[in-house]
């Protein structure tokens, strides 16, 4: 693996993370990333590690493409067996993400591509609000619901955000919605400036959670959540079951591809019906949770048990709406 080299490449030469970081013009953070397996250098900082260290660059990227296919494929692995979860309590794109996307256009998109499409709840948002809408999404339990739900103008292809098949600049609009974090960022940033039309847009959309509704409700849904990012540190083998990237570097990341000429972030909310019922079905609906209950059901189940009892007994059933607060970062080509 491609960390597993450059942590030998630090070594063979003395190096600690922070004189190694130095050296490339990165924080040691990045550098303990890369060792840990999290993230891959972009090709740029590849080069300079095969000039500097005197490595084969070809043997660099052959291991970085590598843990690259690998990520990508444990990450649309992850989501197997609980689609219909998914798709019956996962928030969609909100009109008024939409709305944004389209005045910052300034016209009705021909042709939105909504990378990482799930069961497709995003791509049918787009639908009569654009010429045609085209779902990319790698797991076939995920496009089985979006094909079987979606009519009109939205069609699907089977791909990684990396590799779409699509043509050049043939999209006006690209969204991730809830999905960015799942994908190597350099290497979809790069396929999404390919297709992207000059003038177009690209937005990763992430929601806030838990929604707001109740205190209560709201600390037993971060107490069990607590608990799973515990487990996913202390459980080698549940942690290499995905790799995410911090959606927190996002805007930092669209920023520093040098694809678009400006980039911002906005901060905005939604208001939804929400039952008990949903409320647990959001939970179940995250790929952590549902990894720990396949893998090693012992480490959470009494937490999970807790939650489901708190919820029962803190949830405001004389209130049916709760507010999805989203994070949307845009960049225009």
């Amino acid at each position: 693996m491609i960390g597993e080299i450059i942590k030998e490449i630090r070594q063979n030469v003395n190096m600690t993370q922070d004189e190694m970081a130095q050296a490339l013009y990165v924080t040691r953070q990045a550098v303990s990333r890369w060792e840990n397996g999290e993230t891959t250098p972009n090709i740029e900082t590849l080069k300079q590690i095969s000039k500097m260290f005197g490595v084969s660059l070809n043997r660099l990227l052959a291991n970085a493409q590598t843990a690259d296919d690998r990520a990508a494929k444990i990450n649309a692995d992850r989501f197997i067996g609980f689609a219909d979860v998914y798709e019956n309590s996962r928030p969609a794109v909100p009109d008024h993400a939409i709305e944004i996307i389209t005045d910052y256009l300034g016209k009705t998109p021909d042709t939105v591509v909504d990378m990482g499409c799930g069961t497709g709840l995003s791509t049918r948002a787009w639908e009569n609000k654009c010429g045609k809408v085209i779902g990319i999404e790698p797991s076939e339990d995920m496009l089985s619901i979006a094909k079987a739900k979606s009519s009109g103008n939205a069609s699907f292809v089977k791909a990684y955000s990396d590799n779409t098949g699509l043509p050049d600049d043939s999209a006006d609009v690209v969204i991730c919605s809830q999905s960015f974090h799942w994908m190597n960022p350099h290497d979809t940033l790069s396929e999404v400036d390919r297709i992207l039309k000059k003038g177009g847009i690209f937005a990763a959309v992430d929601c806030d959670w838990p929604p707001v509704c109740n205190a209560n409700a709201e600390i037993a849904y971060m107490n069990l959540f607590n608990k799973v990012r515990v487990i996913e540190e202390e459980n080698k083998d549940i942690r290499e079951t995905f790799h995410r990237w911090d959606k927190n570097d996002h805007l930092k990341n669209m920023i520093e591809s040098g694809f678009f000429k400006y980039c911002r972030e906005i901060v905005f909310d939604n208001c939804e019906e929400c039952s008990i019922e949903r409320f647990l079905a959001l939970a179940q609906s995250q790929g952590g949770l549902q990894t720990i209950l396949k893998h090693s059901p012992g480490l959470i189940e009494n937490d999970y048990l807790n939650f489901q009892k708190a919820v029962y007994e803190s949830f405001d059933t004389s209130r049916n709406k709760v507010s999805f607060c989203y994070r949307m970062r845009i960049g225009i080509k």
